[in-house]
């Protein structure tokens, strides 16, 4: 089986290659990348805790499903087929807004993303692709906010850097 490509960008976002996967990890190369919300009508956010067998951050929890878009694919192509392989999910998307972020891991790797971060809405459990997601559960927004202050290492490095601007966002758009 052929590694995954990603697509290599400037800090514009501007596509500007591809590489394979694991040495964009290694290399640390900006490569673009996204990251899916999904709630409920109660609040609750869809959050997946990573298989133990990940090359990077297993067995943390993590925000609904996130990976990287493929060369010609829109954000929301990549991540409608990415949410389906993932969470066995069907759901609208919506993109919220960008960022980059910078973190190495303690395996040698480091993930170096222009992150287009996206949100859904769904009342359905997902059908979770065991491979890749090791358990999900349904938190209230609030309690997300609240664990993630209180227990940080229970969490992927970029869902911290990602859920604060996540909840300013999304408390913008239930509210209104």
């Amino acid at each position: 089986m052929e590694e995954e490509k990603v697509v290599l960008v400037d800090q514009d976002d501007q596509p500007i290659g591809s590489i394979g996967k694991i040495e964009a990890h290694e290399k640390a190369l900006l490569h673009r990348a996204f990251s899916i919300f999904v709630m409920n009508s109660k609040n609750e956010l869809l959050i997946q805790q990573r298989a133990f067998s990940k090359y990077h951050s297993p067995g943390l929890w993590t925000n609904t499903c996130c990976s990287h878009q493929r060369e010609g694919e829109s954000n929301i192509e990549a991540g409608k087929r990415r949410l389906m392989e993932e969470m066995g999910m069907s759901v609208t998307l919506d993109e919220l807004f960008t960022f980059i972020y910078k973190a190495s891991f303690d395996n040698g790797l480091t993930e170096h993303e222009l992150d287009h971060v996206m949100v859904g809405f769904s009342e359905e459990d997902p059908k979770i692709n065991t491979n890749e997601v090791a358990a999900f559960k349904w938190i209230h927004i609030d309690d997300v906010k609240e664990d993630l202050e209180n227990n940080p290492k229970n969490y992927t490095v970029w869902f911290a850097i990602i859920f604060n601007r996540f909840y300013q966002c999304i408390h913008k758009i239930v509210n209104q």
